[in-house]
């Protein structure tokens, strides 16, 4: 295997041509001293460009996204039938990346950009972040940098392209383009740009909020090759034995090797397709004013027990902008959310217990999803949150962690949410028999999924984009 993938090749070099990791923060924060940022809450009446009704909440120009009120009615879980606001972004957006050989080694053009829902402002992005409102130009601003690359993109520079959803508590149906073009030409990198192996960009997700949501959803479906045992040859990676006793070996061999699952592909989709012919998911639009248990005040939409979240009004400045300054909605979570993976070895491989979990705005009822995603309660009180699972993450020895940080959601509709992101490694005792609902899969198995449309949710997506081999 020493003809390993370009992927896996920059996924295992951990600094790159042009900067140290401890550089890039440095350079973030430097970016982020050199904008004028400006974002603040305002009433809805203030809002410019949109139309704020009892039924919906619109863009003048009918672009960009709505906030609609929806009723839910289903067979999944405790909960039959409820209301809710939710966000309504028909058109499918970019989300890409210009890469490019440097030194041998791949390397992604990385954006330093600032959303207004940002907490700390600048977070890495991909080269290309937009909207189809925004890439037409219906905000009457600057079409965003780069985005000839892609429009005229040839069949051969393409390394990956996907349709995948976004959050589907929040979205209703929403999918963006996630697509990896390669370029051989001398390309102009920008003041806000720079290049990053993939190892770099995994071992910053390390720190709390610095590689946005779209970064990470894009990174996720990357491939990474597939291997079975008896032919897979890893000995050019290390020379060093003690790497093999690592986890990030493991994670390594489960990303790579296809013939040591606990379960077939064909048994997986079976599990899949026999819970979406089982429950039901029947959505209609309703007017915002008339949903039960929410407030719709001048100022937000509440639900009354200030639970889940709230649609909030603000005015933004961003100095560095297709638009410098505009006004919009935006989604303010009520408290912050815990989404994890628990793993376990079995058969030799490391296994994660996946989730199929129903969202009111999925595309095609279920999706999978994490071992535990709490994004509409509080984890921290457990005794409220009845969640499988959800003990043994908050009770993980730190020697069983394998990846814990906060990471941000979408700033461009999300006001300041960040949720705890988490791997921990399951003890022998951990059962091999999960309940209902869940199953065993390898990262190899998972990447399969990755291929399709709409099979895995975004926070199981982002939790798979921070795994680091090294």
């Amino acid at each position: 295997m020493k003809e390993n993938n370009i992927f896996l090749q920059s996924a295992l070099t951990v600094e790159g041509s042009f900067m140290k990791n401890r550089q890039v923060v440095d350079w973030l924060k430097a970016q982020n001293e050199k904008v004028a940022v400006g974002i603040n809450r305002i009433p809805f009446r203030k809002l410019k460009l949109w139309q704020v009704g009892h039924d919906v909440i619109r863009h003048d120009t009918g672009k960009f996204f709505s906030i609609i009120g929806i009723n839910i009615r289903t067979n999944w879980g405790t909960v039959s039938e409820w209301e809710q606001p939710i966000i309504n972004q028909p058109e499918i957006g970019f989300l890409g990346f210009i890469t490019k050989e440097f030194d041998g080694v791949l390397h992604f053009l990385m954006q330093a950009k600032i959303e207004p829902g940002n907490i700390n402002h600048v977070q890495l992005s991909p080269t290309l972040q937009a909207t189809k409102s925004n890439y037409t130009k219906a905000h009457k601003g600057n079409a965003p940098r780069y985005l000839d690359y892609f429009r005229q993109v040839k069949p051969e520079q393409v390394l990956l392209d996907q349709l995948q959803s976004e959050q589907g508590a929040r979205f209703l149906k929403k999918r963006n383009r996630n697509i990896i073009i390669k370029t051989d030409e001398e390309i102009p990198v920008y003041d806000n740009f720079i290049w990053l192996t993939l190892g770099q960009i995994k071992a910053l997700m390390n720190i709390d909020n610095v590689v946005n949501m779209d970064t990470r959803t894009v990174i996720s479906g990357i491939p990474f090759g597939s291997y079975q045992a008896g032919e897979l040859d890893l000995s050019w990676l290390k020379n060093s034995s003690a790497y093999r006793d690592t986890i990030r070996y493991r994670l390594l061999e489960s990303v790579l090797i296809n013939d040591k699952h606990l379960h077939s592909i064909d048994t997986i989709i079976s599990f899949i397709t026999n819970l979406k012919s089982i429950y039901e998911l029947d959505i209609k639009q309703i007017p915002l004013s008339s949903m039960k248990q929410w407030v719709y005040d001048e100022n937000e939409i509440r639900h009354q027990l200030n639970k889940y979240f709230k649609v909030i009004a603000v005015d933004v400045e961003i100095g560095n902008r297709e638009v410098v300054g505009w006004t919009q909605p935006m989604i303010e979570p009520a408290q912050e959310g815990l989404c994890a993976f628990i793993c376990k070895k079995i058969n030799g491989i490391l296994h994660f217990a996946v989730q199929v979990k129903l969202e009111c705005g999925n595309f095609d009822i279920v999706e999978l999803a994490p071992t535990v995603q709490s994004l509409t309660g509080d984890y921290k009180e457990r005794n409220k949150i009845p969640l499988l699972f959800l003990d043994e993450v908050l009770n993980a020895a730190p020697s069983s962690i394998i990846y814990d940080s906060y990471q941000s959601e979408e700033g461009g509709r999300f006001y300041r949410e960040q949720n705890r992101n988490m791997i921990m490694l399951a003890d022998e005792d951990f059962p091999v028999e999960l309940p209902e609902n869940f199953i065993w899969m390898t990262l190899n198995q998972l990447y399969v999924f990755l291929k399709f449309n709409n099979y895995l949710n975004i926070q199981a997506r982002n939790l798979i984009a921070s795994l680091s081999f090294i």
